[in-house]
């Protein structure tokens, strides 16, 4: 069965799309489950995937990356996530937040930051949900305050992926408190994790995407050069906001493989199972469940891949990043809660591939924004 056809992709997609294709079935799914029960790194996948340029190439070949376009993010993100979603986030996140820099940051900064996260000597990540605030951009307390030729940081980020084991992330932190202006109250900074008062511990065991780590980060008077501000001070909440725009997308991607993974996985399950002297598969109920779900996932993908189009050509681009992010996640879960069913009782063996799916689809209907925090978006801007 295959369910991430080449057709709806455009031209440009395709042979970064089987790239991705051969190398999750040559390094992902052989050892997702051995990943998953571990909950280790993938520190070896992750260099396989730099070195098939399959890691952190969204960056442009300026600055020594491949200049991968939202398209082909997307269409790798699909068959990374079919395969393994928490190696999958390993490798999609080796290089989150370096866009920032590269669409805001200055010369100097690309060339000391940008391009060996491009030439994968680096990896980095994004610094922005709090212990206390997730989906609220402009309810984050982290501070950054100006000293001489300095910033210094202080507060707490949680959730961070890579705050562990990256060089530096991308922080946003509130650096005015203008009651009258909310939005224009956050900055964005380069910030080496080297830095002093920079402390990063790992989040403990999760359900779900066990392969990938998070970190729990605490900045007590951190201080980075004034030169690592991103952009316009005051201008953070807005550069993040249109990076979250194509990041959706992208996790729309990630619906899609997980969704496609639970449908093949109960597709072969009641294909392969008798009950009451017949296959599973010949029973009308089974048959219309998977009708369901095969056009759920349909929609899903052509919603998505609609949505890469009109951001990538700035078209309304939150009204359809939201759409595409909301549609995708939530098929992923209903696809993989209908793929338990239609296992039975087998279902909550962890070691069946519909159990881990069934944890992992949990996980990205809440980052990048939770999808209740979508729908206002896809009202908002209606």
């Amino acid at each position: 069965m295959e369910l991430l056809t080449e057709d709806i992709v455009p031209e440009h997609a395709r042979d970064v799309k089987q790239e991705a294709r051969e190398f999750a079935a040559e390094h992902i799914e052989p050892n997702a489950a051995e990943y998953y029960e571990s909950g280790e790194y993938p520190e070896e996948i992750l260099q396989a995937g730099m070195d098939a340029g399959l890691v952190s190439q969204d960056i442009s070949e300026e600055y020594g990356g491949r200049g991968l376009s939202l398209a082909q993010v997307l269409a790798i993100a699909e068959e990374f996530y079919r395969a393994d979603a928490g190696i999958a986030l390993t490798l999609q996140l080796a290089s989150f937040g370096a866009e920032i820099l590269q669409e805001y940051g200055d010369e100097r900064q690309k060339e000391q930051f940008l391009r060996p996260v491009a030439e994968n000597d680096q990896r980095t990540g994004l610094g922005v949900s709090e212990p206390e605030t997730g989906s609220d951009l402009a309810g984050m307390q982290t501070t950054a305050r100006k000293e001489g030729d300095e910033w210094v940081i202080d507060g707490e980020k949680y959730w961070i992926g890579n705050g562990v084991e990256a060089d530096w992330i991308t922080l946003y932190a509130r650096t005015g408190d203008d009651e009258t202006n909310r939005y224009g109250n956050f900055s964005l900074f380069v910030v080496p994790t080297d830095a002093p008062g920079y402390e990063a511990e790992h989040i403990p065991e999760k359900m779900g995407f066990r392969a990938s780590k998070q970190a729990h980060i605490t900045l007590d008077d951190c201080r980075i050069p004034e030169a690592n501000l991103i952009g316009t001070e005051g201008a953070g909440f807005y550069m993040l906001a249109e990076f979250f725009n194509h990041g959706r997308v992208v996790v729309g991607g990630h619906g899609l493989g997980l969704a496609a993974a639970a449908i093949e996985e109960a597709y072969d399950f009641v294909h392969g199972r008798n009950a009451f002297g017949r296959t599973v598969s010949e029973f009308q109920a089974v048959q219309h469940t998977l009708a369901d779900m095969r056009t759920e996932f349909e929609s899903a993908r052509a919603l998505n891949w609609r949505a890469c189009q009109k951001v990538e050509d700035d078209e309304n681009a939150g009204f359809w990043a939201a759409q595409a992010k909301v549609k995708s996640t939530e098929t992923a879960t209903m696809c993989a809660e209908r793929g338990m069913q239609l296992h039975g009782g087998r279902s909550v063996l962890t070691e069946n591939r519909i159990s881990r799916v069934y944890r992992d689809v949990r996980i990205p209907v809440i980052y990048e924004g939770a999808n209740e925090v979508q729908r206002n978006l896809i009202y908002g801007q209606w």
